[in-house]
């Protein structure tokens, strides 16, 4: 057993005594909200619904070890652990979230992982669907696309229309994941910064009647992980 595994292990043996003294139990709510706003544009997390390519995808990492009937606390555990001491040379930065935070988030993973089904009751309903929002239609030669403001790999819709003419595309990103919108058939002016904490990536082109045109963001990654949509011309 790796050597954090172990040590994750034997923190757990006094769990049980600190919660017959009050200790209040994790928010899986709030787990889930927060694993999908720091965690998600990284890792794969089917319950969650998060499709991040740049870290391990956690239901493969943990797939064998379930497998083998290792507990969900020992998982919870080793989560936790990793958290609070990330690797050396990880992409996983310190203090990505705090005190009670860590065992919220390391909570709801241990739960989830390697799990099938969908999330239930109020989990469920916990993190809006990141690219389910209405269409959005342009206005005065104008469209905002904003970037999922939580943190998913997503725009909040996937679907927008305009009419024919010159257009401005603006994509404000509240969230701290680095995302840009990009039009392809717009040429040199259809790449929009990458921008990240409150920044507007922004293009600009003309649409035809009758075209549908893709916008995504270029990051990498991004795209694969579902960061796209359309643009219908009316």
């Amino acid at each position: 057993m790796p050597k954090r595994a172990l040590v994750a292990l034997l923190t757990l043996s006094c769990v049980p005594a600190l919660s017959a003294c009050g200790q209040e139990e994790p928010d899986l709510v709030a787990g889930k909200q927060l694993f999908v706003e720091r965690c998600g544009s990284c890792h794969v997390l089917n319950r969650a619904a998060t499709k991040g390519n740049s870290g391990p995808n956690l239901d493969a990492a943990f797939s064998q070890s379930v497998a083998d009937g290792m507990g969900r606390d020992a998982i919870e555990g080793v989560i936790e652990d990793q958290i609070k001491d990330p690797r050396r040379g990880s992409m996983m930065p310190a203090d990505l979230v705090k005190g009670d935070d860590v065992s919220d988030v390391s909570a709801y993973v241990a739960r989830s992982v390697a799990r099938g089904g969908e999330d239930e009751g109020v989990l469920a309903d916990a993190v809006k669907k990141a690219g389910g929002g209405e269409v959005i239609a342009a206005k005065d030669g104008k469209l905002v696309i904003p970037a999922d403001p939580g943190g998913q790999l997503a725009y909040v819709s996937s679907k927008a229309t305009a009419p024919a003419g010159p257009i401005d595309i603006e994509s404000p990103n509240e969230s701290a994941v680095p995302h840009n919108i990009v039009i392809d058939a717009f040429g040199p002016t259809g790449k929009g910064a990458v921008v990240q904490d409150g920044g507007v990536s922004k293009i600009s082109g003309t649409v035809k009647a009758g075209e549908t045109y893709s916008f995504y963001c270029s990051v990498p990654g991004h795209r694969a992980a579902g960061m796209e949509g359309e643009l219908t011309v009316e």
